[in-house]
């Protein structure tokens, strides 16, 4: 039976069919080409590297739904959700060309046995997820998902060709039963007593409901927020593969250096991330900006610049377009982001936020538009290499009491060159510490040395901060330092030096990469080999807070744990840990500004809450300068003095080696 085979005031049904395509498929594509032509306008970049790797993203987080997954209440219906879509998809294709072309020699979709088995259970998948969908947004919506009728109309829709689909099986089942349609014959059983005319043209209305239905999503959905289906395959497939955050500069464009004030200052695939925001609101739920009552929400970054673009691009060769900060973000929002990347951790469709706020940041910086205390940071570093703005012959002041003396990479070989960080090396509450990380060094007989005077600030913050020529500057500095030096590897203190070394540099010797450590991953190593030993166990229970530059930006999640254990520590581990470890609000340069709107909460003293609500923890263990500041501070202004302390590793192993 033809479902096509209809006649309408004497108008064929295949004629039908085409005007309706046709009418689809012109706001679809209209819609398509306006879009893609706004990504012409923006800044180019090269995003075609790599092929295998974008090939391997794409079969992990698209088809296989890799980050869907992390929700666990909604993980699963969407992945039959979205499976079930791709099937029927292709169902619906298979169907339209057939009905469009009838005297093409092969069957409908639903004529083939094991083919329509398939549909029906997908369409009985899909209506239970929308089901689910449906009960989570009514009874159990999370604080961070936006409500909105353009959900309302998809998953109306989608539930709609469902039905339509499996009540038109049911009709045609009347008409011939079959073992591969048994949701059809359920259906069937309950139409007994139906003429064979009414059944007829019971399926054939449902058809044509069905097709109508699905040419109307088609055409709809460029211009709804579920944009994102189209576009998110291809945000997967160009994700950056180098560096998480990467803030390298690929675009031959001179002067995107400046920054982004425009959505046509961007790079193509920045727009790209706004086109693909699904909007689900779990960068939001993660930011820690956020949720300390600040006005920043990296979803909304998105949405902003995607609004622009549409109010805009569609009419405007790049002139006249007002700056975003003019009537879309403000300035604020740019300067609360702590680039933990908790955002791009979380987003199902691998958006990447942190590149495009420090591109805005950018052009605030070009502009000489950023706070006071961040200006004289930025002098202090240009002027005497350290953010502390102390003489280069104070950075090496920890080491005059110890015994042996560390030796100077510059003038004997070593096997590592110890880069310390301005908070290790300049803050008075972190010297001793690591003095102590130093000894443990010692004991352990490690070969190791350091750039004494000749050490500047990594510039990883600079960077974030949007000074990306400083950051070239100190960058230079530092390697023009380490040449003159000889050693093999590199040990770092703080996570923010790690991880722009290790990235950003792109340090070798010999045509050979350099390869970078924290110290958490070399005291783990030493005691792995027993290079020194532990006498004491400490027997407390603790908690450890994961760094984001270590954990998040570099993977580097179990070395620390390891050390904890192996000294006797019992850890308890925080509810947010490991890639989920929530920031204690230190990065993006924001542990040189100040609060100037009332926050109800700094993400340093949610985070030390979270620890104290723990039973029998006393101690916060940490692996980073930055985080000791933070949190000392935050122990203070939460009244938590007498309930818990913060150690780093380096002073627990110290101790322990008695």
């Amino acid at each position: 039976m033809d479902p096509v085979d209809i006649n309408i005031y004497g108008i064929q049904g295949v004629y039908i069919l085409w005007v309706l395509t046709a009418i689809s498929m012109f706001f679809f594509l209209r819609r398509i080409v306006k879009i893609v032509g706004i990504l012409k306008k923006a800044k180019p970049e090269n995003r075609f590297e790599n092929i295998k790797e974008h090939i391997v993203n794409f079969i992990l987080f698209v088809l296989g739904q890799k980050k869907i997954f992390g929700e666990r209440t909604i993980g699963l219906p969407h992945f039959f959700f979205f499976w079930g879509f791709v099937f029927y998809a292709g169902s619906f294709w298979w169907n339209l060309i057939r009905g469009l072309i009838p005297v093409l020699p092969i069957p409908y979709s639903d004529e083939v046995g094991i083919v329509a088995l398939a549909l029906e259970i997908t369409g009985v998948l899909v209506i239970l997820s929308i089901i689910v969908a449906v009960l989570r947004r009514i009874f159990f919506p999370p604080a961070h998902l936006q409500q909105s009728f353009d959900a309302v109309i998809i998953l109306s829709l989608i539930a709609i060709l469902m039905i339509t689909l499996l009540l038109g099986q049911g009709y045609n089942g009347t008409l011939e039963a079959s073992v591969w349609s048994p949701i059809g014959g359920i259906i069937a059983s309950g139409l007994t007593g139906i003429s064979e005319s009414t059944a007829i043209a019971a399926f054939k209305a449902f058809w044509w409901v069905h097709i109508i239905a699905v040419l109307f999503f088609l055409a709809y959905i460029p211009y709804s927020k579920h944009m994102h289906l189209l576009a998110s395959p291809f945000n997967v497939l160009f994700r950056n593969n180098s560096q998480p955050a990467d803030l390298t500069i690929n675009s031959k464009s001179e002067d995107v250096t400046t920054g982004a004030s425009k959505w046509n200052e961007f790079t193509w695939k920045d727009l790209l991330n706004s086109f693909s925001c699904a909007e689900c609101g779990r960068c939001d739920r993660a930011c820690p900006a956020l949720n300390s009552g600040m006005p920043l929400a990296p979803r909304v970054i998105l949405h902003k610049i995607k609004e622009q673009m549409y109010e805009t691009g569609f009419k405007s060769t790049g002139n006249g377009i007002p700056e975003l900060f003019a009537e879309k973000i403000s300035k604020e929002e740019l300067w609360q982001c702590t680039t933990c990347m908790s955002c791009m951790q979380q987003c199902p469709v691998l958006n990447e936020h942190i590149p495009v706020i420090v591109s805005m940041r950018r052009f605030l910086i070009n502009q000489g538009e950023v706070e006071q205390t961040v200006q004289d940071v930025l002098q202090k570093i240009t002027r005497y290499g350290n953010s502390f703005g102390q003489s280069d012959r104070n950075r090496a002041k920890w080491v005059t009491t110890l015994e042996p003396k560390i030796k100077d990479a510059r003038k004997e070989e070593v096997e590592y060159l110890w880069i310390t960080g301005d908070y290790a090396a300049f803050d008075t509450r972190l010297q001793g510490i690591t003095q102590k990380t130093a000894m443990i060094f010692q004991k352990a007989g490690l070969d190791f040395g350091i750039l004494y005077e000749a050490e500047k600030n990594s510039g990883n913050d600079v960077r974030r901060i949007g000074e990306e020529g400083l950051f070239e500057i100190v960058k230079e500095k530092n390697i023009q330092s380490m040449q003159k030096a000889k050693f093999k590897k590199i040990i770092t203190t703080d996570p923010h030096t790690y991880n722009t070394l290790k990235n950003e540099y792109k340090l070798n010797a010999n045509g050979n990469s350099i390869s970078v450590h924290h110290y958490t991953e070399v005291i783990d190593e030493l005691i792995r080999n027993n290079k020194f030993s532990v006498n004491k166990k400490l027997n407390i229970r603790a908690t450890y807070h994961d760094p984001c530059y270590l954990g998040r930006y570099n993977g580097v999640y179990e070395p620390p744990r390891k050390i904890l254990k192996s000294i006797g520590i019992t850890l308890v581990e925080m509810p947010r840990n490991k890639a989920k470890s929530y920031c204690c609000g230190a990065g993006g340069g924001r542990i040189w500004m100040e609060d100037k709107t009332p926050v109800k909460e700094r993400p340093s003293e949610n985070r030390i809450r979270e620890a104290v609500s723990l039973k029998d923890v006393s101690t916060l263990v940490v692996a980073c300068p930055k985080d000791i500041v933070m949190f000392q501070d935050a122990i203070k202004t939460t009244g938590n003095e007498e309930k818990i302390e913060v150690k780093d590793i380096s002073e627990l192993v110290f101790e322990a080696m008695g």
